[in-house]
């Protein structure tokens, strides 16, 4: 229960938590930064890390001063496409076998709704997933199981990274620094996260409705 507040708490006050980390550690947030994306796109029991309202309250930092944007943005880029790399080769080495227990974590329907992804968008599911969360950190682990080739996949898994890490940042270098925006802070990271659930939201409104 103190980790799901911790949770909470950690998304409703991102930028004050990130303030901290910089007061705190100064030039060494930039590796803290990394090693949060990277897990959150790389190690697959980490899927409830803040990755799109994390990079974006770092870009909004950057306009501040705190950092550079754009070594931000190539550093976050390697650690997200580092991390899909490596969530790739796990799922290409445990994925079979970690799927047949159905346990909490991994869960059959995480499995199959990925692959309901795939069936749909293909290849391009590497990258719209890199917008959708939970989704975002099986995507690659069920690439690697066997659904995709990994030159395919690292194609896929470049775009989406980069793509995914300059929306975000440089979204919140541009806009975070607006007066509505900085005394509203938790309600547009709640928009940010509702924006990312929205797709899956929908799918499952779709799939009652056929039922």
């Amino acid at each position: 229960m103190e980790f799901i507040n911790y949770l909470i708490d950690l998304f409703l006050h991102l930028d004050v938590h990130l303030h901290e980390l910089i007061i705190s550690y100064g030039t060494f947030t930039y590796i803290i930064l990394f090693l949060v994306i990277f897990a959150e796109t790389g190690l697959v029991f980490m899927p409830l890390l803040p990755g799109d309202s994390l990079l974006f309250a770092a870009g909004t930092f950057a306009a501040k001063g705190s950092f550079d944007v754009h070594l931000l943005t190539i550093l976050l880029s390697i650690a997200a496409i580092l991390g899909d790399t490596v969530n790739y080769w796990i799922g290409n080495y445990i994925g079979p076998k970690a799927f047949q227990k159905n346990t909490k974590l991994f869960k059959q329907e995480y499995l199959e709704k990925t692959k309901s992804f795939y069936e749909k968008h293909g290849g391009l599911t590497i990258v719209i997933a890199r917008f959708i969360p939970i989704i975002r950190t099986f995507a690659p682990f069920v690439a690697g199981i066997g659904t995709m080739s990994y030159s395919k996949f690292l194609i896929y898994n470049i775009a989406g990274g980069v793509l995914w890490c300059v929306l975000f940042i440089y979204g919140g270098y541009f806009f975070g620094n607006i007066t509505v925006v900085q005394n509203n802070f938790s309600i547009v990271i709640l928009g940010i996260i509702f924006l990312s659930i929205l797709p899956g939201l929908i799918k499952l409104v779709r799939v009652k409705l056929r039922k």
